[in-house]
């Protein structure tokens, strides 16, 4: 076993009711005049009030409107905002683009200069705003994941902050809080919770602890997500879809994702593709270039699942896995291929060029791809 670190967030608080602690932990980081940072979609549903409710002290500052996929000059301007108000904490509320803008706005507090220069790896080195997420979708995994995801209008690329400086002190997964969570995201996050998953499993840098949260991951969703994706307040199923993407985001937090992202990204910053939605159209194509670098891993990935029998070889539960892994996706409505999304083929070259520069994901991939490689996936994907 080689060496490795765990990271996540200071405090997880899980289960059904875990909400309530909301009030005791703002006390314990010494919140008072804290910001609320959420989306229309949450503050819509009904949720923003539910929690606004269990606040010790009024917030003083609301952040309501944080879009998808997020831009860096949008979370400056927020970021001024903050600083008017003189807040001493932050709650996030929402998926994965709420969330990761409050854990930039949070880092970034003090921070002088622009946020768009602290795109890569360990460029923050301190938080003084102490920081509690609440997830809403059951997807991303930010709660837990030392990254923050925006994107870069100039270079129409989705970038990601990596630093120690953005896992949150506290973060609170109640699967109540995912039950307003439309059809729609519900699919695309439990897709990208699934792809953290398996992109964790057959990263080079898996470990023993790694794989063990991926595989956890990876069967809780696999068996719920059709469930919560066809009756929102299916509770049972709600709270396994929660527990699966929390462990999902342990998962890859530490061991990393690879080549799907990689080219998940280009489609998120220039078409504007959500990035579960990204993530869920490229795995199947991914998945079979990697297949043979990653056998025994998705062998067991088969056998876990229960899409294979004892008389299956290798390379047959390899291939029966993934007709069950589009089978998931078509249950829960995700296109087979870019097409539906007004992508032109004609893209696949620029999109390569991009994705190729992702190299802080890629890296992790069981295979390393050439540029004409990348290519041929996106070839396979219309």
């Amino acid at each position: 076993m080689k060496v490795s670190e765990f990271k996540t967030a200071g405090k997880l608080i899980t289960g059904l009711g875990a909400i309530k602690a909301l009030a005791d932990e703002m006390t314990r980081l010494g919140i008072k005049d804290c910001a609320v940072v959420t989306d229309k979609g949450v503050s819509s549903s009904g949720l923003l009030e539910q929690v606004l409710a269990l606040l010790p002290y009024p917030p003083l500052h609301i952040i309501d409107d944080i879009p998808p996929e997020p831009a860096v000059n949008i979370i400056e301007a927020k970021l001024n905002d903050l600083r008017e108000n003189k807040v001493d904490g932050i709650i996030a509320l929402g998926g994965g683009s709420a969330i990761d803008s409050a854990k930039v706005l949070a880092a970034t507090y003090d921070h002088s200069g622009s946020i768009s220069k602290l795109f890569g790896e360990n460029t923050l080195s301190e938080r003084r705003l102490p920081l509690i997420v609440i997830p809403t979708t059951a997807g991303t995994g930010s709660e837990v994941t030392n990254i923050a995801i925006l994107s870069d209008p100039k270079a129409q690329m989705k970038k990601g902050i990596v630093s120690h400086c953005l896992l949150p002190d506290v973060a609170i997964v109640a699967p109540e809080m995912t039950k307003t969570c439309p059809p729609s995201i519900t699919a695309a996050s439990g897709i990208d919770a699934f792809v953290h998953a398996l992109e964790a499993y057959i990263s080079v840098n898996a470990s023993p602890i790694t794989d063990a949260l991926a595989e956890k991951a990876l069967k809780l969703i696999f068996n719920s997500l059709v469930h919560a994706y066809n009756n929102g307040e299916n509770l049972a199923a709600r709270e396994d879809m929660a527990t699966g993407s929390l462990m999902a985001g342990l998962a890859f937090g530490n061991a990393g994702v690879g080549a799907v992202h990689a080219l998940a990204y280009p489609l998120g910053g220039r078409f504007h593709l959500s990035h579960g939605m990204s993530n869920a159209v490229m795995l199947p194509h991914v998945l079979k270039v990697n297949a043979p670098f990653c056998q025994d891993k998705l062998y067991c990935v088969a056998k876990l699942l229960k899409v294979c029998e004892r008389h299956h070889s290798k390379d047959e539960a390899i291939k029966l896995l993934l007709i069950a892994i589009e089978k998931l996706c078509r249950d829960v409505d995700i296109p087979a291929s870019l097409t539906p999304f007004n992508i032109s083929s004609s893209c696949v070259g620029e999109l390569a060029e991009e994705a190729s520069k992702v190299t802080r994901l890629l890296r992790n991939n069981p295979k390393q791809l050439s540029i004409e490689e990348i290519e041929d996936i996106y070839r396979l994907a219309f």
